[in-house]
């Protein structure tokens, strides 16, 4: 799901990942798919070409390294060793690394899409300049772990629905009064 969420809309990354599961039973056939088929099958996500090659890639790779298409064990892996496991993978960086351990493992790391980088930045949490590589560290220094999924979660939905790439809803915003961009504007 992560590979297919990159560069498109959750619609169409959940329409493509639905096409997937109703085609493929196993990841084992995903991973044998003719690669055309599969791109085909992801249409709806967008890039499918690239994403069906990076997705078979990530499953060859995973288990090769692993002996099966199973990354349980990065439930028990320093948190830094899972990331830096993941972010080896191809097509994976580290915002999917942050979305897999943080969604299907609860751990406590920060997952920095357009969103949550936009919001911080505008908020001042994090300086213009940082990149969204950069953020990942920055925020999961500064935010307790326990807030972590919550925040990104809150952070998502403000960004989608107020803070607006294009056209922030800053009159209507509750965070105008803290935050560094409204101050710069009004």
């Amino acid at each position: 799901m992560t590979i297919l969420s990159q560069h498109t809309s959750d619609a169409n990354m959940s329409k493509a990942f639905e096409s997937l599961k109703k085609r493929y039973d196993s990841w084992e056939q995903v991973l044998v798919a003719p690669q055309d088929e599969l791109a085909a099958i992801i249409r709806s996500s967008g890039m499918f070409n690239l994403k069906a090659k990076r997705i078979q890639s990530t499953l060859r790779e995973i288990n090769e390294r692993v002996g099966r298409l199973d990354i349980s064990h990065l439930e028990r892996m320093p948190l830094e060793e899972a990331k830096k496991w993941l972010t080896s993978l191809p097509g994976v960086g580290p915002k999917t690394a942050a979305i897999v351990l943080l969604f299907s493992f609860g751990r406590p790391t920060l997952p920095v899409d357009t969103h949550v980088w936009r919001v911080t930045k505008r908020l001042g949490i994090i300086d213009q300049n940082v990149s969204r590589e950069r953020a990942h560290e920055l925020l999961e220094q500064i935010v307790p772990k326990d807030c972590i999924r919550s925040l990104n979660n809150n952070l998502v939905r403000h960004g989608r629905e107020i803070c607006k790439a294009q056209r922030p809803q800053c009159e209507i915003c509750f965070l105008s009064d803290i935050c560094d961009y409204y101050g710069s504007i009004s």
